[in-house]
């Protein structure tokens, strides 16, 4: 199967998680050797947002703490390509286009952000559109997507699918900014209908849910 897997900062950098980086890199590990074709994309997370205010303090613009949260992302990824060692791209992809050639060489695939303006979201459905992936894992903070913000409201309720039209009505943004923090971006979500890949989205606290849905067991929130 061909995949992309996106792990959220809030997973592996909020804070920064070294023995979950570690677990991860094994994870990406065990696909490869049961033949799966991976590219991944990770986010700067808390870190990312800790310098985009550090940015805002010295005046600078939003294009400009965009930059500095990519390149918190890009660290996060340069990370997982030393762990990976052979297995991986030599370098962190700058553009799409590296990061299908990297793919298409039999490599891990490993990237963070691209460009300001575009979430790390929007980079892994671009990748999903230029390699026909089958299907996008997405590993949060949550153990799927709920009616509400389970971290405000106690009676909030986990959804088990999802059409792409359901999705507005979950989103807290509708449009990107720097250090925007939710389930999926919206932006994202407009190139991920086009394509009508299988999305699911799981607790990424648990490495083994990735494998679990790799083998097609039910887990998280299926949107399609």
């Amino acid at each position: 199967m061909r995949l992309v897997l996106r792990i959220g900062g809030s997973v592996i950098a909020s804070p920064v998680n070294p023995a979950l980086i570690n677990r991860y890199a094994d994870l990406l590990k065990d696909l490869k050797e049961q033949g799966h074709e991976v590219a991944v994309v990770v986010g700067g997370g808390a870190l990312a947002r800790e310098f985009i205010s550090v940015s805002k303090d010295l005046g600078l613009d939003e294009r400009a703490q965009d930059e500095v949260a990519i390149s918190v992302s890009r660290i996060f990824a340069q990370l997982f390509l030393q762990k990976l060692g052979e297995l991986g791209c030599r370098a962190v992809p700058l553009r799409i286009e590296d990061a299908v050639k990297c793919l298409r060489e039999g490599k891990i695939t490993v990237m963070g952000g691209l460009k300001p303006g575009m979430t790390t979201d929007t980079v892994a459905a671009l990748i999903v559109e230029q390699v026909n992936a089958e299907l996008l894992i997405k590993a949060t903070d949550q153990e799927g997507i709920y009616d509400k913000d389970p971290r405000k409201h106690v009676d909030a309720v986990k959804l088990e699918h999802l059409s792409f039209d359901d999705l507005s009505r979950v989103f807290a943004e509708d449009k990107h900014k720097a250090g925007i923090h939710q389930i999926l971006d919206p932006e994202a979500v407009k190139i991920l209908k086009e394509e009508r890949v299988r999305i699911i989205v799981v607790n990424g606290f648990k490495p083994e849910n990735v494998l679990a849905v790799a083998k097609g067991e039910k887990v998280g929130t299926l949107i399609m």
